[in-house]
């Protein structure tokens, strides 16, 4: 059976460490996972989300969840919040676990159809850790409820934590923070039922190009769509100045960078996004601009 967990937070709370944690941890302890968060123009204070599946099963979905099975809630001001909306989607039978001092009946989201688990984890962060990240103690009663093993849950914590570079000071006192969070709570059997399949999977052909990289070739996808009518900016190359050094190749976000027939590096312009990058990194300024021509 697959778990699908979404977390919802304020950026600087730590809902993005929280999915690679609990990801890590459901791994160590014999699942497939996977996590990920969304990327975008996220600042501190702004409302983020990150998703973990994990399953004792291949995992063929990817993308987004819409329809957990949980949702952790590490701000409860979100809870109201139109956009963040964190119960959008949550499946009756499903488990919301809310970092609040309110009472479940007050922060359900209106929800009476799922299992609603309200803790007060920033109390508890400021106690232990001097500073309000949620991860540790967010990831520890995700992983309770859904049954992970204590021991796999530490060892991705602490995984997790030496990765992002914090000190085995700072580790210690996670660890102690979500032993105690995770002693507290105990699994939830949940009732949710799997989702239906909507599609089948489709084996994709794909053609080797020059650079070694691979385009899928099929009607609808990439190699079919071109994207550079988003560009406003035109980089163009003065062959006089470029000593083809490829570090605009390897920065290129778009793989819009080629070698030609002559050897020499090309842009690809049907795909190009004109985002500069190019201009940005190369050494010599060989890399110019100019305004596109929307003629």
């Amino acid at each position: 059976m697959i778990l699908r967990v979404r977390f919802h937070g304020r950026g600087g709370q730590g809902a993005k460490t929280a999915s690679r944690i609990l990801g890590s941890a459901a791994f160590g302890g014999g699942y497939n996972a996977q996590d990920f968060p969304i990327y975008g123009a996220e600042r501190r204070g702004a409302p983020v989300a990150a998703f973990t599946r994990f399953s004792d099963s291949e995992i063929t979905e990817r993308g987004f969840i819409f329809s957990p099975d949980v949702v952790a809630v590490m701000d409860d001001s979100l809870v109201a919040d139109p956009l963040a909306n964190p119960f959008a989607g949550l499946r009756k039978g499903g488990l919301a676990i809310v970092n609040t001092t309110r009472p479940a009946a007050e922060a359900n989201g209106g929800r009476d159809d799922v299992t609603v688990i309200t803790l007060d984890l920033t109390k508890r962060a400021l106690e232990t850790l001097g500073k309000a990240v949620l991860s540790a103690g967010i990831a520890a009663a995700v992983a309770r409820s859904a049954g992970i093993d204590a021991e796999a849950f530490v060892g991705g914590l602490v995984d997790e934590l030496k990765e992002v570079g914090l000190s085995d000071d700072v580790v210690s006192k996670n660890v102690a923070l979500a032993g105690a969070v995770y002693d507290e709570l105990k699994p939830v059997e949940l009732r949710t039922e799997e989702l239906p399949a909507k599609a089948e999977l489709v084996p994709l052909a794909a053609v080797v190009s020059g650079d070694g990289s691979e385009d899928i070739v099929n009607v609808g996808n990439s190699a079919s769509r071109h994207t550079g009518n988003w560009r406003v900016t035109e980089p163009v190359i003065d062959y006089q100045k470029c000593t083809d050094c490829m570090i605009c190749y390897a920065y290129c976000p778009e793989s819009a960078m080629s070698v030609g027939a002559d050897g020499r590096i090309a842009i690809d312009y049907d795909n190009c996004k004109g985002c500069m990058i190019c201009q940005a990194e190369c050494p010599l300024r060989a890399i110019g601009s100019i305004m596109e021509d929307r003629r």
